[in-house]
């Protein structure tokens, strides 16, 4: 009878090794020699989990998932049973065929016969091994519940051309093994997760003869959390995300794939030249730093930029920085709290709207979809400064769509130019994002010490040696500037001369943070006509000076010595020193043509610079930009840090803003000429009497201590008339002696009267 059932079974299934993991998705038809393929996993990398989430689902749809052993029969298993077949057992095939066919009536007989042999060779070979007639009896009849109660749905689809696939999750049991050899032989492919190694079932099958171990270059230990529960919440989670994109595009991109190293030359090429395929288009994701020449590379750029121009292409020019979406901008963009990213996209995803072109704005939601949940996986996930984040791209990707995408059509690149290279995460997020649109995406920082923080898999580089600053991109003939070479010499003799050399050129920064100096009042004369660079605690990180200042408060007169201290005043005197004696500075009744003006120039807390610098009540236009940008940067500082007390309580801000915007001509002279490297301005601020400071007065003094002048407050009385409207003590306080009243302010340009004399009088030991 076996001879028979091998005669009729005779196409049995051969166990074979795989090529690659390929292997196990290919049909029967597509596979030489009817194989079937059975497998342990014992080892972890990307690939191997992206093969097992895929094979888990073939399992899943048209297979056996098994997650933790096969259970043993129950007692009601082994009942039904006993109740249906009985339990007589005889050890040849046509017996276990004939009982398969009627424990499994739809098994056809092909199925049938293929199984009852595989069922004896595995009993007949523990037979040999010295097991039982009712231990082979035992393994039968838990062989026959497992095919009904766990593989009834597999066993009829045995030798059909699509291969049933089963996934086995567990340190395996001998049964267990030798069961899901017998289905390896009928027909099956069967895959073993073994996440703690191959030791275990080495002791059941020690020569590898029932399965192959899966080996592959860059195979670690599973992960401690890996399992299929794990794969199952990916595979939901990838469904869902899946449905965050809606409908997808028919375009894909194909970037920098074409591209053979040439830089810009090559960013001038037409899409159709690029490739042919009109399933891709064809763009660039470029970053060239440093510049390859210094005397053509200006006009280099503004010959690549009149080409883009000419050839009709959308073109797009940042430098330094892209302009942060203003409150407006910010406003346009509906959003919500958010409680997962899947629902932060799906709701977010809604802003992007382009009806004029639906494949383009599939575009866009895919390639926004893409970058936020890139950065969701990222170790510094933050749900809620994720959101902020995708609300800067939405609000970037609505400025630029018009001037990138206007009657776009599919063959069309755009072209998108930073000058500097990204600053920060959101300026990082945008590039990435706008590299995944028919968009070629330059990033030029040419001057090497300012590097881009962008780091990306796709990213094409191109890495020259020389290092040069340009402050702007050459876009029209009458502003270019070129430099020749006798400039470029100059400016790398500066870089060595003033680059960590402890010098300076003149103007070298306009960046710059105060710190507060605590002195001992007899160190306030030696520090004070100190350059900064000579005080304790300057320094220069990231281009930003740190300003060691003086602002200190001096109460009384030294042993009531009124000549000796005037005189200790008048040495304070010195170049570019502003003195207020007795009077304010500034009162709130004083004409301000800034004041009317205050409410439209601060929103939400921020300066509206642009709006403030255009404005015809703007008076700081004739300064340097940079020190105008300064300027408005500590107004700012002085604004979020509510130094000043009622800010954004009682539009007090205002005041502040109407203040800082009118400063008087002799401060702005001296702001204009303030190097942040040399000496400091400074303001002595003189008041005898017991008038308190006015809010004016309060807020310009602590404005410039922040800028970075040197104020001394010299109070003789010892009142607490300074620091009325001080939200907090920011004065380094010297007590010098006895209090004096009513004290006559001198004439500091004139010899003091009665300094002269004292000084004889100590000189002889005797008073005047």
């Amino acid at each position: 009878m076996k001879k028979n059932l091998r005669l009729e079974a005779e196409d049995m299934f051969e166990h074979k090794r795989v090529q690659n993991l390929e292997d196990f998705f290919r049909d029967l038809s597509e596979r030489p020699h009817r194989n079937v393929f059975f497998y342990r996993i014992c080892g972890y990398s990307l690939e191997i989990q992206k093969f097992i989430s895929r094979y888990y689902e073939e399992a899943r749809r048209s297979g056996v998932v098994i997650e933790g052993r096969i259970p043993n029969p129950s007692e009601g298993n082994l009942s039904y049973y006993n109740e249906m077949m009985g339990m007589e057992f005889q050890m040849n095939p046509g017996f276990l065929s004939e009982r398969l066919g009627k424990w499994l009536p739809r098994m056809n007989q092909q199925q049938r016969q293929s199984v009852a042999i595989c069922i004896y060779d595995v009993l007949d070979e523990m037979r040999r091994s010295g097991k039982n007639e009712n231990m082979l009896k035992n393994a039968y009849i838990k062989f026959m519940c497992w095919l009904y109660y766990k593989f009834e749905r597999i066993v009829n689809c045995l030798g059909d051309n699509k291969v049933p696939k089963i996934l086995y999750e567990a340190n395996i049991s001998n049964y267990e093994l030798k069961f899901l050899h017998v289905l390896s032989k009928a027909g099956c492919d069967i895959v073993l997760l073994q996440y703690h190694g191959d030791d275990e079932y080495l002791k059941l099958d020690p020569k590898s003869e029932i399965s192959c171990i899966y080996s592959e270059n860059g195979m670690a230990a599973f992960p401690e959390d890996f399992s299929l529960q794990m794969l199952r919440k990916e595979i939901v989670r990838d469904q869902q995300i899946q449905r965050l994109y809606g409908i997808p595009p028919e375009l894909s991109r194909c970037t920098n794939a074409w591209m053979k190293g040439e830089g810009l030359k090559e960013v001038l090429l037409s899409g159709d030249a690029r490739g042919k395929d009109k399933r891709f288009f064809y763009n660039s994701f470029l970053r060239i730093e440093g510049v390859e020449d210094k005397l053509t590379y200006i006009n280099e750029l503004f010959q690549f930029h009149q080409q883009l121009k000419n050839s009709g292409r959308k073109l797009v020019i940042l430098e330094k920085k892209i302009p942060l979406p203003d409150m407006d901008e910010i406003g346009q963009i509906h959003r919500e709290t958010y409680g997962s990213v899947e629902q932060l996209l799906a709701h977010l995803s809604a802003n992007i709207q382009y009806p004029a072109n639906t494949e383009l704005q599939r575009l866009m939601v895919k390639a926004f979809v893409d970058v936020i949940l890139e950065e969701s996986q990222s170790s510094q996930f933050n749900l809620h400064k994720l959101t902020n984040q995708a609300v800067y791209l939405l609000c970037w990707l609505k400025r630029y769509q018009g001037p990138l995408f206007s009657d776009w059509k599919m063959s069309q690149i755009a072209c998108l130019v930073y000058l500097g290279g990204c600053r920060n995460l959101q300026e990082t997020l945008f590039l990435k994002m706008m590299a995944k649109l028919p968009v070629d995406v330059v990033i030029l920082t040419p001057d090497l010490g300012n590097k881009c923080k962008l780091q990306d898999a796709v990213l094409f580089e191109i890495h020259n040696a020389e290092s040069m600053t340009v402050e702007e991109f050459p876009d029209e003939s009458g502003e270019v500037k070129v430099g020749t070479a006798a400039y470029h010499a100059q400016r790398e003799l500066d870089t060595l001369l003033y680059q960590d050399s402890g010098m300076y050129r003149s103007m070298q920064y306009d960046k710059a943070v105060t710190v507060s100096l605590q002195t001992t009042y007899e160190e306030i004369a030696i520090l004070w006509n100190q350059e900064v660079k000579y005080r304790p605690n300057f320094s220069i990180v990231d281009g930003t000076v740190n300003l060691p200042v003086i602002f200190a408060k001096v109460c009384g007169v030294k042993n009531a010595e009124v000549p000796q201290y005037w005189a200790k005043i008048k040495e304070l005197l010195v170049e570019n020193t502003l003195v207020v004696k007795n009077r304010p500075m500034v009162q709130g009744t004083d004409a301000n043509p800034v004041k009317p003006f205050a409410t439209e120039f601060l929103k939400n807390g921020k300066l509206q610079r642009a709006k403030i610098k255009n404005h015809k009540s703007y008076q700081y236009g004739v300064l340097r930009e940079g020190m105008q940008e300064y300027i408005l940067d500590k107004l700012q500082t002085l604004i979020d840090q509510r130094l000043i007390k009622g800010t954004f309580q009682n539009g007090t801000e205002y005041t502040i803003v109407s203040t800082v915007l009118n400063m008087g001509r002799d401060t702005i002279r001296l702001l204009q000429k303030f190097d942040f490297t040399k000496k400091n301005p400074k303001l002595v601020y003189i008041n005898t009497t017991e008038r308190m400071i006015t809010l004016e007065d309060s807020i310009l003094v602590m404005y410039l201590n922040l800028v970075g002048f040197d104020v001394v407050f010299y109070i003789p009385t010892g009142y607490q008339n300074v620091e009325k409207y001080f939200a907090k003590a920011m004065m380094e306080e010297h007590q010098l002696g006895e209090y004096l009243y009513d004290l006559q302010i001198p004439d500091f340009e004139s010899p003091l009267s009665g300094v002269y004399q004292s000084l004889i009088g100590k000189i002889f030991k005797r008073t005047t």
